[in-house]
């Protein structure tokens, strides 16, 4: 199972843009073949970080090469973050609680 964790900083005049273009790539993406989850988490120090799952690394791509994903990714590096750093991680181990 493949997880994205997305760690990011915005820059202030562009936060508003980026939130809402944030919260529409998460409805895209939640209705795409083999979602799981989408958290984001937010530091006292700017840092946000956003982890996405999916059931498959094809269902992962084909979330990462969604049209509307895809230019959101590009106006993201253009416009709106001061830095961000995306690794795609496959799980090794993984022990929950139910």
């Amino acid at each position: 199972m493949p997880i994205t964790v997305f760690r990011s900083r915005v820059h202030e005049e562009t936060r508003q843009a980026y939130a809402e273009t944030g919260k529409k790539m998460a409805e895209i993406g939640s209705q795409m073949p083999g979602f799981i989850s989408f958290k984001q988490f937010h530091a006292a120090d700017g840092e946000q970080v956003t982890i996405v799952e999916f059931d498959t690394d094809e269902h992962q791509k084909a979330w990462a090469e969604h049209p509307e994903h895809l230019e959101a990714r590009k106006h993201g590096r253009e416009t709106w973050f001061d830095e961000y750093d995306i690794a795609v991680c496959e799980v090794i181990r993984r022990y929950k609680k139910p």
